[in-house]
């Protein structure tokens, strides 16, 4: 007999995996989740179904010949009662189980082989029950970004302490059925696609290689500053109302690829400057000083080899959106009307909820 266990609080391909492999050790195989009372002790929260719901699931899997419901009281070994009772031949575990050590040496006490599975390569793309829930329960539409100082602090390798990053989400907001922007555009996009699919989306792009200002002002709103760190802390937040009919984008044409970039040398020291004045800017509510610090990340652009952006009549400061050298370029005026007599720009208002 070969015996697993674990929550199997919603069941995905990735257990189905995990239960074949484990099936291809013997000829039977018992399958053991965390009953109720349990799962509530050690996890907080009650399952996603009745346990009565949940063993009918299992039972109706090929691969499963038993399922037991566990009621122990130690943390990890939640099956040993039923564990001990029945005596399996092997418990099979994944590699990555936290709690290998403790079952490792039950496996001694009750003469069981004790094999881990490899890591191999998933069916289908890895999820996880949380990520399950936060695609149920999760947003279904978000704002984009546009970044005005402190950019490239928010990636851990070049943060620096007493610097900022200062951003603003922004309307239209995006779906998975509507995108009204184009793609690799220099807006967050990446961040945002992670949060509508239940995925962390800090993390996201942190995994990318790249900083986590695009997830966080995504997921907060509003115009925020951030403490320049390995992860968001938000210093101050405004509703960035002052910047009503304020802000235009303008396409340039290419797609911009922000990775490729992360190595390139630039200025961090104009970096952290524009992010100082920006926040100047916006607790001040100022679109003069929030243009100087537009204008101190653009020269820090420009000194790392992106493009010269065209000069549009009316505009006070101009910058790339991202740091991928394309995408979208922003443009700040000081009033709707002078946003509005510009030709060929997507106009675009602060987002706050």
């Amino acid at each position: 007999m070969v015996f697993v266990s674990g929550c199997y609080d919603i069941l995905h391909a990735g257990h189905l995996q995990f239960f074949e492999e484990a099936r291809s050790l013997g000829d039977y195989l018992t399958v053991s989740f965390a009953n109720e009372e349990i799962l509530w002790k050690h996890k907080g929260r009650r399952p996603s179904l009745p346990d009565d719901h949940k063993a009918a699931l299992l039972r109706a899997l090929v691969m499963v010949d038993e399922v037991v419901a566990g009621s122990g009281e130690r943390q990890g070994l939640d099956f040993e009662p039923i564990f001990r009772e029945l005596k399996p031949d092997i418990l099979a575990v994944t590699e990555d189980d936290q709690y290998g050590d403790i079952k490792e040496e039950l496996c001694a006490e009750v003469g069981c082989r004790y094999v881990r599975l490899p890591k191999t390569p998933p069916m289908f793309e890895p999820i996880s029950t949380t990520a399950i829930v936060n695609r149920i329960s999760g947003v279904k539409e978000a704002p984009l970004r546009v970044d005005f100082g402190g950019g490239w602090l928010d990636v851990p390798k070049h943060a620096r302490d007493g610097g900022f990053i200062v951003n603003c989400a922004i309307s239209p907001k995006v779906s998975l059925q509507d995108w009204p922007y184009e793609q690799k555009a220099g807006l967050g996009g990446s961040g945002a696609w992670a949060l509508l699919n239940g995925k962390d989306s800090v993390q996201f792009e942190l995994d990318l290689g790249v900083g986590w200002q695009d997830p966080a002002v995504i997921r907060e709103t509003g115009i925020c500053v951030w403490k320049s760190g390995p992860r968001p802390r938000l210093d101050l937040k405004r509703d960035g109302s002052f910047l009503n009919g304020c802000m235009g984008l303008l396409w340039t044409g290419k797609q911009h690829d922000t990775p490729v970039a992360v190595g390139f040398e630039r200025d961090y020291d104009l970096i952290e400057r524009a992010g100082a004045m920006a926040r100047e800017a916006v607790m001040a509510e100022s679109i003069a000083k929030l243009a100087e610090a537009v204008l101190m990340s653009y020269s820090a652009q420009l000194g790392e080899g992106m493009e010269e952006l065209p000069e549009i009549s009316g505009s006070v400061a101009r910058k790339y959106c991202g740091g991928g050298h394309g995408g979208y370029a922003l443009y700040l005026f000081p009033s709707q009307g002078a946003r509005d007599a510009a030709a060929g720009l997507l106009p675009v208002e602060p987002w706050c909820e």
